[in-house]
């Protein structure tokens, strides 16, 4: 390649004009082959039906759509996981670090187990063996299942943001004479938190996508609504793109709201 183009090519790897021109070439592309090989399957188009799975107008009354429901019974598993993963991640963590032996290894036995076994054979066990043991509903069963599955992974998270600020802290506390329970509400947990914030985004994120897994045991979710809709109007592609894109929706609003409390974090130091 001449020396000339060569330094244009260079200069138009870093324009953004270039590379929005490569990205919407390349998503073109994509929609091109999507709909290529449906047309060529013989596959009928039905878009015009999306609308009524969210709300539905029947002789002037609106009615809530079966995507919908599913989205709301998504968005209240993902709330009480998210809750519940933050405090036994938080449990646990503590445990690992404690000078008690026994609630060492309670926490590094919780950790092995659960991060060493896939997430559906959990489900399983949650389901068929706890469940009826508990009394508790496939909802429920769903909720405490990823809630010990996520939690295991932001136990290491928060573990390592509270290690990572500086001993210097510790003994800055201790040194004034503040309880240890002190020292990490007033002084470590505020300054580990802006660490753990990025890994706490990408595992909230993680556990909203798993939350899909919850459709094997027949939680009226998201994606079992999105099947239940594919069994009675045979709409494959419309509904899986459209369930596709509410978990997208989801996913970056809450990056979007994270990285607004990261700068602002970052902005108040």
């Amino acid at each position: 390649m001449p020396k000339v183009l060569r330094k244009y090519w260079r200069l138009s790897q870093r324009s953004r004009t270039f590379a929005t021109i490569q990205y919407l070439l390349f998503m073109g592309i994509l929609v091109w082959t999507v709909v290529h090989g449906a047309n060529q399957m013989g596959y009928q188009w039905q878009w015009y039906n999306i609308p009524d799975l969210f709300v539905k107008e029947f002789r002037g009354e609106y009615y809530v759509g079966r995507l919908t429901k599913g989205l709301w019974v998504t968005l209240q598993l993902t709330f009480w996981c998210v809750g519940l993963t933050l405090l036994v991640g938080l449990i646990t963590a503590l445990l690992r670090m404690s000078n008690s032996i026994s609630g060492k290894a309670l926490a590094t036995g919780y950790l092995e187990v659960v991060r060493n076994t896939p997430l559906l054979v959990q489900l399983y066990l949650f389901y068929f063996v706890f469940s009826p043991i508990l009394g508790i509903d496939r909802f429920w069963t769903g909720v405490v299942c990823l809630t010990f599955y996520e939690g295991s992974f932001v136990a290491e998270i928060i573990r390592s943001g509270i290690q990572s600020v500086d001993r210097g802290q510790w003994e800055a506390g201790d040194a004034v004479g503040l309880k240890k329970g002190d020292i990490y509400r007033y002084i470590v947990i505020p300054q580990a938190i802006p660490i753990m914030l990025p890994p706490l985004t990408g595992q909230i994120i993680n556990l909203v996508k798993h939350s899909a897994i919850v459709s094997v045991i027949a939680v009226a979710d998201l994606t079992t609504e999105g099947r239940n809709v594919i069994a009675d109007t045979f709409m494959s592609f419309e509904v899986w793109f459209t369930v596709a894109g509410i978990y997208l929706a989801i996913t970056l609003s809450l990056s979007i709201f994270v990285h607004w409390l990261e700068r602002r974090a970052a902005f108040s130091r």
